[in-house]
């Protein structure tokens, strides 16, 4: 990785949060990811597995932790299984972690190599009654690849029938939807890269330039700054392919008069930023453009003043679609006589603006969070907004990424990356 180090009270922090919730004589196991193939012998990049790294810093492929807070034997309280590192792996692919770098790493004393896995995991297994499983609950997710997670989780059931098994995931969309103070510092140090990769980007923009140039500006300020890259797969959309959500090809030249929609955001430490801005190709925003622009702009200041605690995420987006449904009447998109004739479960603002406003962000971009319990100080979500206008080969999205604060508005960690109109135009002439 090239992060620097974490501190490893972090990671004893949220083992501690993540124990505090077992029921007695539990055992909790959680697996690294797998390193996935493409053809021959390549393989993609590794990404560690987010409930793995967020209970213990390891970002090292074939690693295993177990949590067992009433083991009879004080060193396996907390064990880590890590591959064993050799010569040729050192050579070839670099040195794995050490026990003593483990250690420094994930704040665990008890260190063992993955092959005793099966041998230590027997001894456990007749001292637990409970086995804590991970699996992927995300509203959002479908995963057709069997996991490292998934594979284990065949293997132990099989193995060890007797025991009650019980889900780690209702725990972990809890306890990684509320930050620690170290966890918000990594999102600004992402947000804080994301901003060098956009003012690189703004000074480029011009006509005739290419989407993926774009692309590549970001990824330059992102890699020379630490960062593990992008933290999802960047949109550079102008014109109307600024109207496609997901747009992701960044293949196509920018043109005089068009707007450029940019979704990009850095990770660092494994942690997400997610930003949003839309700029004039040309340097200057026409009348027009400059309406939504304003438009989308007032609904995200409004929306971002509604993260407060006790909300709940159902209503703070119906009132945003209220506010939306007003600033589109204003632009002559919709009318109210759209409004009154309305499919409730589709209103008429959502032929301009389909998509939701917020969403926890933090190891992931879409972050973990149950999304029927309020608003809690110190989770941290995205406001993005935007007006899609097919028609006028024009979309318009701005994004920031807040803190809930116990008092008062949320803190924005992009605070400092151009978003008034007028600031944009100036740094882009």
């Amino acid at each position: 990785m090239k992060y620097l180090p974490i501190d490893s009270n972090l990671f004893i922090k949220n083992r501690k949060k993540f124990i505090s919730k077992l029921k007695p004589k539990s055992l909790a196991v959680f697996n690294s990811n797998d390193i996935y193939p493409i053809s021959a012998d390549s393989t993609l990049p590794f990404a560690q597995h987010r409930d793995i790294f967020y209970l213990s810093g390891v970002d090292q492929e074939e690693s295993v932790l177990i949590l067992f807070p009433d083991a009879p034997k004080k060193s396996h309280k907390e064990i880590l299984f890590l591959k064993e590192t050799n010569e040729h792996i050192a050579i070839w692919e670099g040195e794995k972690l050490s026990k003593e770098r483990a250690l420094k790493t994930s704040g665990i004393n008890t260190v063992y190599w993955l092959q005793d896995l099966e041998k230590v995991l027997f001894e456990l297994m007749t001292q637990a009654d409970n086995i804590y499983i991970n699996t992927n609950e995300y509203y959002r997710a479908h995963t057709e690849t069997e996991t490292r997670e998934a594979r284990f989780v065949k293997w132990c059931k099989d193995k060890y029938p007797g025991h009650t098994y019980v889900r780690s995931q209702p725990i972990l969309q809890r306890l990684r939807s509320l930050k620690e103070p170290e966890e918000i510092e990594l999102i600004q140090k992402a947000c804080d890269i994301t901003n060098k990769g956009f003012r690189r980007a703004l000074k480029s923009t011009k006509p005739g330039v290419w989407e993926y140039e774009l692309e590549a500006d970001f990824l330059y300020e992102f890699i020379r700054n630490r960062a593990n890259g992008f933290a999802y797969t960047p949109i550079i959309a102008s014109g109307f392919n600024a109207n496609i959500l997901h747009y992701i090809e960044n293949n196509h030249q920018c043109k005089e008069g068009e707007v450029i929609l940019m979704d990009v955001g850095a990770a660092y430490g494994n942690y997400s930023s997610d930003m949003t801005r839309s700029v004039p190709v040309s340097g200057k925003f026409s009348e027009r453009q400059k309406d939504v622009y304003n438009a989308v702009l007032r609904i995200k200041k409004a929306a971002a003043k509604m993260l407060i605690p006790g909300t709940i995420i159902s209503d703070y987006h119906e009132k945003i679609g209220n506010l939306m449904a007003e600033e589109l009447i204003g632009l002559e998109l919709i009318s109210k006589e759209d409004i009154k004739n309305e499919n409730p479960d589709w209103p008429a603002y959502k032929k301009f603006f389909m998509h939701g406003t917020s969403h926890h962000i933090g190891l992931d971009t879409h972050d973990y969070g149950i999304l029927t319990d309020p608003i809690k100080a110190g989770m941290v979500f995205t406001v993005e907004p935007g007006i899609y206008i097919p028609d006028e080969n024009l979309g318009i999205r701005l994004e920031d990424d807040y803190v809930v604060q116990e008092v008062g508005e949320p803190i924005n960690l992009m605070k400092d990356i151009p978003l008034e109109i007028e600031e944009i135009e100036e740094i882009m002439n």
